[in-house]
């Protein structure tokens, strides 16, 4: 699934080539995809302009604008295998393209997903996007906003008793993180994914901070991971994955110290970690 850093890039591409496009026409070929409003209600995107894109946790959210004027927005959740590509309107379409907006001038933005669990949202004006998104209404801070400091993650995880590596994964910790950057930053942070989160040390909690915002800098730095299906708005790769310390590295040798990257689940989730970089503490995980 897409995470914090491939959702950013995918809005930076958005702000540098859909951003200012009008609309021309929308073709929709899996109505199901549009999570609002419920098929067959119209759309009304013709003639409508896109404006700037933001990303909040792994949501993006566009502006449309009508002469100017705020005419709603447009949010999409790229889920496990969702795509935005910018095209020209000549090229083929590709197999799982879902929706299509024809933006003037001979381009496409192409909603793309294999698997169809992507959603999108054309939301009205008037109408902020965490009225009618659930997932947005119970999102934490933005891992680089003022409130998400040292403090704010220890008093979260003091009361917390799950493993830190599923504390990480709770939208309403922090906001983009997801499984890939959690094994990345436990390593950078020395900690084992089954460490109970309120054994963390204050010292612990505050490079556990540092290494959130310094490991999601770094992979957008990088393009993002690719591993399967991730791509840029124009097609592009992401690179993080050729420089990953742990995450889909099972079985190889640690970058640090040598030792055999290992594997196990914990909530249905995969976590890979360096047993000598990041010692159990006592606990026997049941390596899959």
């Amino acid at each position: 699934m897409p995470e914090l850093p491939e959702v950013e890039i995918v809005c930076r591409g958005l702000n540098a080539f859909a951003s200012g496009q009008f609309i021309e026409g929308v073709t929709v070929l899996r109505p199901q995809t549009f999570a609002y409003p419920p098929f067959p209600a119209p759309l009304n995107l013709e003639g409508l302009q896109f404006g700037a894109w933001r990303r909040r946790g792994k949501y993006l959210l566009g502006e449309l604008l009508k002469d100017g004027v705020s005419a709603g927005s447009l949010g999409v959740h790229l889920r496990m295998t969702g795509q935005l590509l910018w095209v020209p309107s000549n090229e083929p379409g590709a197999k799982h393209t879902k929706v299509c907006f024809h933006c003037r001038g001979g381009r496409d933005l192409r909603f793309i997903d294999i698997r169809t669990f992507g959603k999108l949202w054309r939301l009205p004006a008037g109408v902020a996007p965490e009225e009618m998104i659930s997932g947005l209404k119970t999102l934490g801070p933005e891992p680089w906003a003022e409130s998400f400091t040292p403090q704010f993650l220890e008093k979260r995880l003091h009361n917390s008793r799950r493993p830190i590596k599923t504390a990480l994964l709770d939208q309403r910790l922090v906001a983009g993180l997801g499984n890939i950057y959690a094994d990345e930053v436990l390593f950078q942070t020395h900690l084992h994914p089954l460490t109970p989160a309120n054994r963390l040390t204050s010292a612990q909690t505050e490079a556990l901070h540092r290494q959130i915002q310094q490991t999601l800098e770094r992979a957008i730095g990088a393009g993002g991971t690719t591993f399967s299906d991730f791509r840029g708005v124009t097609g592009i790769n992401g690179n993080y994955g050729g420089q990953a310390w742990v995450y889909g590295r099972r079985g190889e040798p640690c970058r640090i110290c040598g030792a055999t990257i290992e594997r196990l689940k914990i909530g249905g989730r995969s976590s890979h970690f360096c047993p000598h970089c990041q010692p159990p503490k006592g606990q026997t995980p049941a390596l899959c």
